[in-house]
């Protein structure tokens, strides 16, 4: 598929989308706060497919395989489908994001007084399962390693600074951000400049949490996943069957997309978790966004 070429009124991270119906594009003023505009929902996955595949994952060589790059699979797969879900809003315009970038935040030791890292990993839309936990992984180790760490760097600097100096930096950057001026170097390393934020409550014990979404940057979908549970149902024969499930939460930017457009992408990602084997597959076609 041929290229589009960069055009006015674009940003380095994206695409200024021209032909949105009035009312998506006069959206952002109605709404002009990220948080303001964002939609909660909550719902359950059933896992025993997608836990069968991260084990048939490891056994085949990809070393610490799990749910996460599953969901990260399904995600990048969805997005290459449903790339309206990709879009984001800046200085009061709508976007289609260049790539696919998802942040995480790692903790480079799980004791209270460890660190943590912002983990900012970039996919393609042909990415299969194995090309994401590779890229995955090696944004994780990046990230963990002490002198990869820009975004840690940044903040160092920046809470050195007197608080009349902090607050005219914060004010600077916002305003560069607004008018899509700034530079590529601090949008590569930011925190609130991705298509998605995902985090891991199971890991530390305790149900999903409703994230709330940065004014700052141009996140648009925080997902929030908890601990893997087991219940005992009755099936369509009436017996007593045991499945597994994780909960999850999902704040995102209504501005973005409608509702039923984000419903489709939903149902498109939950049945992906339902049948992982086709993440294997590089898809047969990439939608691409409107003009």
């Amino acid at each position: 598929m041929k290229e589009r070429r960069a055009r006015w009124g674009d940003r380095r991270e994206g695409r200024l989308l021209r032909n949105l119906h009035p009312l998506e594009a006069v959206a952002p003023f109605l709404m002009a706060n990220r948080n303001g505009a964002t939609n909660l929902f909550r719902d359950r996955v059933e896992i025993r497919a997608a836990e069968r595949y991260a084990r048939a994952k490891r056994d085949e060589g990809l070393a610490g395989f799990s749910l996460l790059h599953v969901l990260l699979a399904a995600y990048v797969r969805t997005v290459s489908q449903r790339p309206g879900i990709n879009r984001f809003v800046s200085g009061q315009r709508i976007y289609a994001r260049s790539s696919i970038v998802v942040n995480m935040v790692a903790r480079k030791e799980m004791t209270l007084e460890g660190e943590s890292a912002v983990v900012k990993a970039e996919f393609s839309p042909t990415d299969a399962a194995a090309d994401v936990y590779r890229r995955f992984s090696q944004a994780c180790e990046a990230a963990l390693a002490e002198e990869g760490n820009g975004t840690e760097a940044a903040a160092f600097a920046i809470a050195r600074a007197p608080r009349l100096v902090k607050k005219f930096a914060i004010w600077l950057v916002r305003v560069l951000d607004y008018f899509g001026l700034l530079p590529a170097s601090l949008i590569r390393i930011s925190p609130f400049h991705a298509s998605m934020f995902i985090t891991s409550m199971g890991s530390l014990g305790v149900p999903p949490v409703f994230h709330h979404l940065y004014d700052v940057g141009n996140v648009p979908v925080f997902v929030s996943f908890g601990a893997k549970y087991a219940e005992v149902e009755l099936d369509r024969d009436g017996a007593p069957t045991r499945r597994r499930y994780v909960d999850f939460t999902v704040s995102a930017d209504e501005r973005i997309c409608d509702g039923f457009y984000f419903a489709s992408a939903l149902r498109m990602f939950l049945g992906y978790l339902k049948d992982p084997t086709v993440l294997d597959r590089v898809p047969e076609a990439v939608v691409r966004d409107v003009d």
